[in-house]
């Protein structure tokens, strides 16, 4: 059965900042919990096609559709065991948004997409993930008692860490 979690969060940045700080996979260990310590050990960069029209930080944007990642993280606190993730990019559309499907990981199906939309106070990010727990019929179960309340820790951290993350670098520039 799949399962959905939605999640916005406005930030006080433009589009164009606020796209390529996500489109750039070296941000995503920075943006996942310390405890997980998240590391990229594997990346095959398929280049985006070239921007709409040049725009500040487009130049860090070194994935596109294709681009294969594998992360490891810690499951659990202090733990010596990592679990590889692999996922793929695709549908990445400039200043609009893009997902990143798990290929191989530790969900039976997982789709995370980012979209972002520009309004008046700077950027509308969503993020709307879709996923399958490997646990057939517990799965319910086990989303209820635990997954979407470690997802939602999860997202609630990530746009802490955004927030921060982007502050730090639009005061380097």
């Amino acid at each position: 059965m799949r399962l959905h979690f939605h999640t916005e969060q406005q930030l006080p940045y433009p589009v164009e900042t606020v796209f390529a700080f996500f489109a750039d996979p070296a941000n995503l260990p920075r943006l996942m919990p310390t405890w997980q310590r998240a590391r990229i050990d594997h990346a095959t960069f398929i280049a985006p096609p070239p921007p709409p029209a040049p725009f500040p930080g487009s130049d860090n944007i070194t994935a596109g559709n294709g681009t294969r990642l594998t992360i490891t993280i810690r499951p659990i606190p202090f733990s010596p065991i990592r679990l590889p993730w692999d996922a793929l990019i695709e549908d990445f559309r400039w200043l609009h948004g893009f997902c990143d499907v798990q290929l191989r990981g530790p969900f039976k199906y997982w789709r995370h997409c980012h979209t972002v939309q520009p309004t008046p106070a700077g950027t509308l990010l969503r993020d709307a993930v879709e996923y399958e727990l490997p646990l057939g019929p517990l799965s319910p179960l086990a989303n209820t008692l635990f997954v979407h309340h470690q997802l939602a820790a999860t997202f609630r951290y990530r746009q802490r860490r955004t927030l921060d993350l982007l502050a730090q670098s639009t005061s380097a520039k």
